[in-house]
Order: C-alpha cells, then structure tokens, then sequence
C-alpha cells in the first residue's frame, strides 16, 4: 500500500500562492491561543488585559483573532510580557 499519493499538502498550497498566509495564519492562531489560555489560567479577563494594553476590548479581541495577522510582533511581545510570558519563534 501507498503512503502518499500525489503531491503534499503543502505542495498544493504553494502552488495556488497561499502557503505563506496559511502559516502566518497558523502562527498567529497558536499565539493567540496561548495568549488566552495564559490569560484564563492567570485569572485576567479581556476587559483587565485591554486596560493594562491602555487599549478597548474590541482591540483586544483583534489582537487575540487568528484571522488577523496585521498584529505587530511588538505587540504581541507585550501582551506576553503583560502575562509573565514571552514569545519565541525560530526560522528552519
């Protein structure tokens, strides 16, 4: 039996141009993610962090969208920081 047939995933996404938004997507979808797990295992709510970001709620809730990949690495940074936390990333 086969393993794979045909091309990879990945194969298929750099040939329609949008592998390198589906890993940003997913970059910023992992973040996010643990960026709201810390928040609930600190006991934060998104009203405290956005008042400690000096910033609204609804531009908490942009920076925590996995869609939305526009978010500055700074800012990130700052809201690990915010929670104890801090973000690594590696290039391969």
């Amino acid at each position: 039996m086969r393993k794979n047939v045909g091309s990879s995933f990945e194969d298929f996404l750099a040939d329609n141009g949008i592998l390198e938004e589906c890993r940003a997507t997913a970059i910023k979808f992992k973040i996010a993610h643990e960026l709201e797990q810390a928040m609930r295992t600190s006991h934060i709510s998104k009203m405290e962090m956005a008042r400690r970001l000096r910033t609204s709620r609804t531009g908490l809730d942009r920076l925590l969208d996995p869609a939305n990949t526009s978010i500055t690495l700074n800012t990130m940074a700052k809201v690990a920081s915010l929670l104890g936390k801090r973000i690594e990333f590696s290039l391969r």
